[in-house]
């Protein structure tokens, strides 16, 4: 239930926003560990990282002008692949932030990077791929920069997504049936 609440305080927050940053910035969000996200051992729920990594991205689209762009061609995201490594727990009521940031691209998928921290350092990293899809199917990278007016120069991807890319493509052949 409180992630509805959430979802909907996310959409006042949205409908306020005035603010926006360049497409490649970091867009933090802050949040607090409410006991009903937490699981048997006190802690933030595995599931709940996933789930609030959902609102930041939405929040991050937002904040780097494309919410309005996407909702308005009805694209929808969808996500393809995440890796997530838990470093420190959130315990409940603690408050953190979810730093979130594009990294890069390639011929079909964008990548985002997620870092769960607080005062205690770093609780999580993630990393996401993904892509839009319409009606005509899966919105090309090179239109969905062209909307989001990005005329710069497409960043490196880091070596840690490099590596995900190739082990991503490994499991698909290693499982393809024979």
């Amino acid at each position: 239930m409180n992630l509805y609440f959430r979802l909907l305080l996310l959409f006042f927050k949205i409908k306020r926003n005035r603010d926006y940053q360049s497409l490649l910035d970091t867009v933090d969000i802050d949040y607090k560990a409410l006991p009903s996200d937490c699981d048997i051992n006190l802690h933030l729920t595995n599931s709940r990282y996933l789930a609030m990594m959902d609102l930041s991205r939405t929040w991050m689209t937002e904040r780097v002008g494309l919410l309005k762009q996407i909702m308005k061609r009805r694209w929808f995201p969808i996500v393809n692949a995440t890796a997530i490594t838990y470093i420190r727990d959130i315990k409940p009521m603690q408050r953190f932030t979810i730093s979130t940031r594009l990294v890069g691209w390639d011929h079909k998928y964008f990548y985002i990077e997620q870092k769960f921290h607080s005062e205690r350092g770093l609780h999580a990293i993630a990393y996401v791929r993904g892509v839009f899809k319409s009606k005509k199917g899966v919105v090309s990278v090179e239109h969905m920069l062209e909307v989001a007016g990005f005329d710069g120069i497409a960043p490196i991807l880091p070596a840690e997504i490099i590596h995900w890319k190739e082990m991503l493509e490994q499991k698909k052949v290693n499982n393809l049936p024979r």
